[in-house]
């Protein structure tokens, strides 16, 4: 069966967002053009029109799922270190700045945003509170799963503070990531650790 996900008009957006992305990145958001677009997708101008309506819905996709994969890279860290608490938070909280670090499209918007006001940045700056609701989401069901019994208000805290902490030092970076993820993941540990205390 075709799901949503694999369907020939999802194909054909993600092909329209890949070529955005991959010109954003080559010459930033203001010099995106809807017929530029078109043309690195193999697609018409009037295509890439159908399927968003104007630019602003082709910025509002290149947002959302640069979010989601943000958030699903956080999520397959914590995932792949099974119990360990400790190795999935250290897993979870690195790829996070490191990700951060190397992303070429924030590195493009943030490039363009110091000479001028970049088209794009509001709509990935719109989408903070979607980021930390998420990433916070992934943190606390995670938690939940390897800390039975922890207080679910305390895990919430705990995991809404971490989110914010690893953002703080995305946007200002003190220290190498290892040594930035190492101070993290400790300070993570003990939060969860108070919020599992009976």
């Amino acid at each position: 069966m075709t799901t949503s996900t694999d369907s020939p008009r999802q194909r054909l957006r993600d092909t329209i967002v890949d070529a955005a992305r991959t010109r954003t990145i080559a010459a930033g958001w203001d010099a995106v053009r809807m017929g530029g677009v078109a043309t690195t997708a193999g697609v018409s101008r009037q295509t890439v029109y159908n399927e968003f309506g104007s630019k602003a819905g082709l910025a509002e996709a290149l947002a959302r799922r640069e979010v989601d994969r943000f958030v699903g890279e956080v999520r397959a860290a914590l995932l792949a270190h099974g119990s360990d608490v400790h190795a999935g938070a250290y897993a979870a909280i690195e790829r996070t700045l490191t990700t951060a670090a190397e992303n070429p499209l924030v590195k493009a918007i943030l490039t363009s945003a110091r000479g001028g006001s970049d088209e794009l940045l509001p709509y990935l700056t719109t989408r903070a509170e979607v980021v930390l609701t998420e990433a916070s989401g992934a943190l606390i069901d995670w938690a939940g799963d390897h800390l039975p019994g922890a207080d679910q208000a305390a895990l919430a805290f705990a995991a809404d503070t971490i989110v914010r902490l690893v953002v703080s030092h995305i946007v200002l970076p003190r220290s190498p990531i290892d040594q930035t993820a190492t101070a993290l993941t400790d300070l993570a540990v003990r939060l969860f650790s108070a919020a599992a205390r009976p």
